[in-house]
């Protein structure tokens, strides 16, 4: 008797025991749950008081007008009219009209409520000659009416220029150019032109205006391909030829080390007065971000042509590891989506220049090509809400880490002229009609509007999805037209 009575209570500790177990179990899956549900809810009200919300443009690839109000040609109008160097031979010459269509988009943008815009400029609008010819009054007219109109909105604005460049062999075939000694050059002069701008804004207008003036890069993060030092040494060395050497000099006055080590005498210099000029001339950094890649190490490995140059670092990125991509792909084929890849950028920025004021002025997603791809599939563009909602979410948890971030830029407002691959690619929250050329809001419109104004819920997505199989006009799914 005493045997089955000691047997039944190790039978009852057994199951409380195990009872237990189940209930931890049930807490950790509640606690999982929850975490998942906080990243899927992700709101503006988690972030920062007066961080900005805002999209982003850029002149040729939008404005159109190429040769309207005295405007000259730039390097852009020349080579998208090259034959065979444009996808479909398109070109930028109507783009989206944005020229006329100003105040249209900057209406757009303020129904999203977003409160600032990230916008270039156009230097052959404003200087049609270059160095060699009067100010075009026209070019200033149109961006001090774009200016006007984005203040009367309580907006704020960015901006910022693009240009195209040569090439060698193994780079790319180009008609000229020495892609191993150029980039430097232009580099340093572009840093220079850039500090000059930089003292004559802080010495005549900072004061009075109240604005603050930066610069942007764009980076890639890295992960080290294998699990070896030399290639972990290959990911600092591909941040340092992303983002250092822009950011190196501005801060510190100096070319990061990673680079000075590998090109040596090839580096410029800067002289005594350019780094006291160059030195410290910014007041925040902005941060272009797509993707995350893997880095290989040249020196001690074999790599592919061109990876084994001083120029690009001796370093391959490549975004597969034993023929597994290291995130989904997108419509740009070295662009995967690795939304890890933003908080690790900007920790490391964060940590490199000392917590400096940081904007991520570019961040976005392109659908892969699609054969026979229609309108329906175009408009309905949950991947992109995705997309957001997790660089978002990492972007917080860099915040929330201590990271200086004060805004984010959706690229784009619109679908656009994306360089080479003309008009196939698509990163917009609008759709643009090209043969008309009218602005139909895409499904990401409502969810960053309902983000944007602290509305939207956890299933955003599913009801989104629900609207529109309910509906029967994919175009009037969930939206008020403006």
């Amino acid at each position: 008797m005493s045997a089955i009575t000691n047997h039944w209570n190790k039978m009852k500790m057994l199951q409380r025991q195990l009872r237990a177990v189940l209930i931890l179990f049930c807490c950790v899956q509640f606690h999982v749950q929850s975490c998942d549900e906080i990243e899927d809810v992700i709101s503006r009200s988690q972030f920062p008081e007066g961080f900005l919300f805002g999209t982003g443009t850029s002149s040729y690839q939008i404005e159109g007008a190429y040769f309207e109000d005295g405007k000259g040609l730039s390097n852009w109008d020349a080579f998208s009219h090259t034959p065979g160097k444009i996808k479909k031979d398109e070109n930028g010459d109507i783009a989206d009209d944005h020229y006329h269509r100003y105040l249209e988009d900057i209406e757009l943008m303020s129904s999203l409520g977003v409160n600032v815009y990230r916008f270039s400029i156009s230097w052959a609008r404003i200087l049609p000659r270059g160095i060699y010819g009067d100010i075009n009054p026209s070019g200033i007219m149109f961006y001090n009416k774009i200016i006007d109109n984005l203040l009367l909105r309580d907006f704020g604005y960015m901006e910022g220029t693009y240009a195209p460049g040569h090439c060698s062999p193994p780079f790319g075939n180009c008609n000229t150019g020495n892609s191993d000694v150029e980039p430097l050059i232009v580099m340093h002069n572009m840093l220079l032109s850039h500090a000059k701008a930089v003292e004559l804004y802080r010495k005549h207008f900072q004061a009075k205006q109240g604005g603050t003036i930066g610069i942007v890069a764009f980076s890639f993060m890295y992960d080290p391909l294998r699990d070896e030092e030399c290639d972990r040494q290959a990911v600092s060395r591909g941040l340092a030829f992303d983002i250092a050497w822009v950011l190196d000099p501005l801060v510190f006055g100096e070319y990061p080390p990673e680079m000075r080590s590998i090109l040596g005498s090839k580096m410029p210099v800067f002289s005594p007065v350019e780094k006291s000029l160059i030195k410290g001339s910014l007041d925040f950094i902005g941060i272009n971000h797509y993707g995350t890649l893997y880095a290989k190490d040249c020196s001690l490995s074999t790599c592919s042509l061109g990876a084994d140059h001083p120029i690009a670092g001796f370093l391959e990125r490549t975004a597969t590891r034993d023929g597994i991509p290291i995130g989904d792909p997108t419509g740009v084929p070295d662009f995967f989506v690795v939304p890890r890849g933003m908080e690790k950028l900007v920790e490391y920025i964060k940590i490199r220049y000392r917590n400096m004021p940081m904007y991520i002025t570019e961040n976005g997603y392109s659908q892969p090509p699609k054969p026979d791809v229609t309108i329906h599939d175009l408009l309905q563009d949950f991947k992109r809400i995705d997309y957001h909602k997790a660089y978002l979410a990492a972007l917080l948890r860099s915040i929330r880490k201590g990271a200086d971030v004060r805004g984010y830029m959706i690229w784009s407002l619109l679908d656009n002229f994306e360089w080479t691959s003309g008009y196939d690619i698509r990163f917009g929250l609008y759709y643009v009609d090209r043969g008309t050329l009218e602005r139909i809001p895409k499904l990401s419109v409502q969810w960053f509007s309902s983000f944007l104004n602290n509305s939207s819920h956890p299933n955003i997505t599913e009801h989104l999805s629900k609207q529109h199989i309910e509906s029967k006009d994919v175009r009037n799914v969930g939206f008020d037209f403006i």
